[in-house]
């Protein structure tokens, strides 16, 4: 089928493209710059952004499908331009794509939409959706996640796949971060534990979204409905830091911080940036602090038994993939 994938310069995107154009799917992207190494495999690609509704309307012309996983990530910013580029944003291409007929509609959600700071031990989508504007990135994804699954229709449709905390070769975000900070002595983590996370490794992440078009192309009862994505491997937060920092060639980090003082810091130094109307985010955040003092790993019985989902690259394997990928100094995106 012809399948848009929008995000595709990005690292769930292009892994997700891929993907697609090896199951010998037409793929679309829907970028801002250009994607030469997906042109190079056979992708067609459409410049343009979520905010440009004529070229929503080219991108989405004649395709069957839709995977969306462009979106503004971080932890810091106005809630203004998370809800601009993540809840408008999809809002947009949502509705570009079921004016154009297209049949199918795949969000990359997150985890986030359920996590308001108390720890989540191996819930279900049941668990509620949180509601705290102070998150602005949760905030924004969860209101376009409802967006997406109220659209659900037999003529259109749509599901959200929720990956948790997704790393591997190419990770922009997550190991250059904590790479940066354990580097400069600035890698604070949280006393109080063990705090329990399941981490999901960039191909596991690509193949549920996969799965998922797939099973909307096939009847399965899906649509309307969301899915927790991982590695189907709760662990310690700290031993998962400590593998992937070793991956990198840097040594253990202890946790050193109580969880109450370091929750208090990340809502004051928060309330000081503000203040000062610094663009730069600050040391540490109240949602950063949140998520790493408390559990937070997902019932996968959903994804299991409706998408067929099983991780197909295992914790070990992907530790070894990208410590191999290794070779450059990592440097964290802004």
């Amino acid at each position: 089928m012809l399948v848009l994938v929008t995000g595709a310069n990005g690292f769930l995107g292009e892994k997700v493209a891929t993907l697609l154009l090896e199951k010998n799917h037409t793929v679309r992207l829907l970028v801002r710059r250009e994607a030469p190494k997906l042109a190079a495999l056979g992708a067609e690609t459409h410049l343009g952004d979520l905010a440009d509704l004529a070229a929503l309307e080219r991108a989405t012309d004649g395709v069957d499908a839709v995977i969306h996983c462009a979106a503004k990530s971080g932890v810091w910013g106005p809630l203004s331009l998370y809800i601009e580029n993540n809840t408008m944003g999809s809002a947009r291409i949502l509705e570009a794509a079921r004016q154009n007929k297209a049949r199918y509609f795949v969000y990359t959600s997150s985890p986030s939409v359920a996590h308001a700071g108390a720890d989540l031990r191996g819930v279900d989508e049941t668990a509620p959706y949180m509601a705290d504007i102070g998150q602005p990135y949760a905030y924004s994804k969860m209101l376009a996640e409802r967006l997406v699954l109220r659209a659900n229709h037999p003529s259109f449709k749509t599901l959200a796949i929720r990956p948790h905390l997704i790393w591997g070769p190419g990770d922009p975000h997550l190991l250059p971060r904590l790479a940066d900070r354990a580097k400069r002595g600035r890698l604070h983590l949280f006393s109080g534990g063990p705090y329990i996370v399941d981490a999901t490794y960039i191909d596991n992440a690509a193949h549920a979204h996969v799965l998922a078009l797939e099973q909307l192309a096939a009847g399965a009862p899906v649509g309307g409905l969301a899915f927790f994505i991982s590695q189907d491997q709760p662990m310690d937060l700290i031993e998962l830091i400590n593998l992937l920092l070793a991956t990198a060639g840097l040594g253990p980090i202890k946790p050193r911080i109580n969880k109450s003082l370091g929750r208090f810091l990340g809502w004051f130094l928060e309330k000081i940036w503000l203040l000062a109307q610094a663009a730069k985010e600050p040391p540490l955040t109240l949602f950063t602090a949140r998520q790493l003092s408390s559990s937070h790993w997902y019932n996968l019985e959903r994804a299991k038994t409706l998408l067929g989902y099983r991780p197909i690259v295992s914790l070990a394997e992907g530790l070894k993939k990208l410590e191999e990928s290794l070779k450059e100094p990592l440097e964290p995106k802004a």
